[in-house]
């Protein structure tokens, strides 16, 4: 059979956009299919307008404390329309620019907006257009999952993709979620003066990352007045006068909260309702659309990639999994899905990970089977410069000091961890290479090479103590 496009991608978000532009510079007549907007999430609810948001409210936190720079601290009034504004003429900026149809369409690539549904293994229908190809990539994202809390959609509530839709930021925030979009969105808000809970179930907040510096973190938002409340149950949510309330509990303790606007950041749903894969044979689970180590789906000639399948909900890892499936099925060889996926929270400091945590190397390995390196910042020049020592790097090895993990909680962390998720990909320990490593002086990466230090102690106690044993040996003491 002749096949009008050799692949049909199906999501416009950042895997798809890349699917779209590396697929016809291979040589692969590629059709594009997109229900609304292409940039998808990372543009329009996401990376891009979190990211703004969170320099402008850095920024008028550093003003307000312009005592720590030797300056005067400014006390002012805000006006949150206008970061909103600016939000808007950023995302807008990237969707006329690298985001533009017109752009992927000069690429080669046919763009047809509307809901895509699969026909068959070959075929998506878009409206009364029927597209038919060789192989079909999914990646279709995923959107904000609603907790089961009784009276939550009566009362109404905003997630990442509404609140970059209002004019200004309301008076007063309850965050339902202590994951990375919610620890991002209450340190913003209460930055610009946004009065804000954090309401969390869990008995910490980003529970996916080192426990030790998560717990620092937290310090962090607390001192700066964030209201932060843990193992938290909310059984409904209801209107007052003020605002929105929700009722729950502490520990079996009565609690009620409220606030002008809620914000839920309680964890993603797999946008796949819609694909028809029952109908093609496309088997699901409850992260989304199943995949094996080269994802593909049950169905061999279709492929998915990013959020629709759940395993990491980063846009880094829905473009290393697209790259990655494009391979597989255009090119001779195959390669296993990306599993070393970094990732950061992109508070201040941030927070990055790569690997695993201590808590999951004591589970795997046994508490005296690793060994935990740390190095303070409060001991780093560029942060001392910068009013920024609340923050650690801490290594997880095991071993003859092979990483396990790393994890950094400073003002460039995510800047830093490509550096130990290169070692941990290479194989490389932590001794010697990081120790050899030069690093830019004064950089909060100078850190890297200090830490090391504590492994070349180790290294020379050992020796020592291995020569003054074989000593005893020879002379009988």
């Amino acid at each position: 059979m002749k096949y009008e496009f050799d692949l049909i991608v199906v999501g416009g978000g950042s895997a798809g956009l890349l699917a779209a532009e590396v697929a016809p510079r291979l040589g692969l007549k590629t059709a594009l299919v997109e229900r609304s907007r292409l940039g998808g999430d990372c543009l329009w609810t996401g990376c891009v307008p979190s990211k703004a948001l969170l320099a402008s409210a850095k920024t008028a936190h550093t003003m307000r404390h312009g005592d720590k720079y030797g300056l005067p601290s400014t006390n002012m009034e805000l006006d949150t329309s206008t970061v909103w504004k600016r939000i808007s003429e950023i995302q807008e900026s990237i969707a006329t620019t690298d985001d533009s149809p017109d752009r992927y369409r000069k690429l080669g690539v046919e763009v047809v907006f509307g809901e895509g549904t699969l026909v068959d293994e070959h075929t998506v229908r878009v409206g009364e257009q029927a597209l038919m190809a060789r192989r079909i990539l999914l990646c279709t994202g995923s959107r904000p999952a609603t907790p089961p809390i009784e009276g939550l959609d009566e009362v109404g509530f905003l997630t990442n993709e509404s609140i970059f839709r209002l004019e200004r930021a309301p008076r007063s925030l309850l965050v339902v979620g202590a994951g990375p979009i919610g620890v991002e969105i209450a340190q913003a808000m209460n930055r610009l003066g946004v009065k804000t809970t954090v309401l969390e179930v869990a008995p910490r907040m980003l529970a996916r990352d080192e426990p030790a510096l998560a717990e620092t973190l937290l310090g962090v938002l607390v001192g700066e007045g964030v209201d932060v409340h843990l193992n938290v149950q909310l059984d409904r949510a209801s209107r007052s006068e003020g605002g929105k309330v929700f009722h729950g509990s502490i520990n079996g303790e009565a609690r009620t909260w409220s606030a002008e606007e809620i914000f839920v950041a309680a964890g993603r749903k797999a946008n796949i309702d819609s694909l028809g894969l029952d109908r093609v044979g496309v088997e699901t689970g409850p992260r989304g659309i199943v995949v094996d180590t080269k994802l593909r789906t049950s169905v061999k000639s279709i492929y998915a990639v990013g959020d629709s399948i759940g395993r990491f909900l980063f846009t880094h890892s829905a473009g290393a999994e697209t790259a990655t499936a494009i391979r597989n099925r255009f090119y001779a060889g195959s390669q296993n899905a990306p599993e070393l996926i970094p990732w950061a929270t992109f508070t201040d400091p941030e927070l990055a990970h790569i690997g695993m945590t201590s808590e999951e190397a004591r589970q795997k390995y046994g508490e005296t089977s690793i060994r935990i390196f740390e190095w303070d910042l409060q001991q780093n020049d560029r942060a001392r410069t910068d009013a920024a020592a609340a923050g650690r790097i801490m290594v997880v090895t095991e071993g003859n000091f092979k990483i396990l993990g790393a994890h950094i909680l400073a003002p460039a962390a995510s800047e830093m961890i490509g550096q130990f998720t290169l070692a941990i990909d290479q194989g490389v320990r932590l001794t010697p290479a990081f120790r050899n490593l030069v690093q830019v002086y004064p950089t909060f990466a100078t850190s890297i090479p200090r830490l090391t230090e504590e492994v070349l102690y180790e290294d020379a106690g050992k020796l020592i103590f291995r020569a003054a044993r074989r000593l005893n040996e020879l002379f009988g003491l």
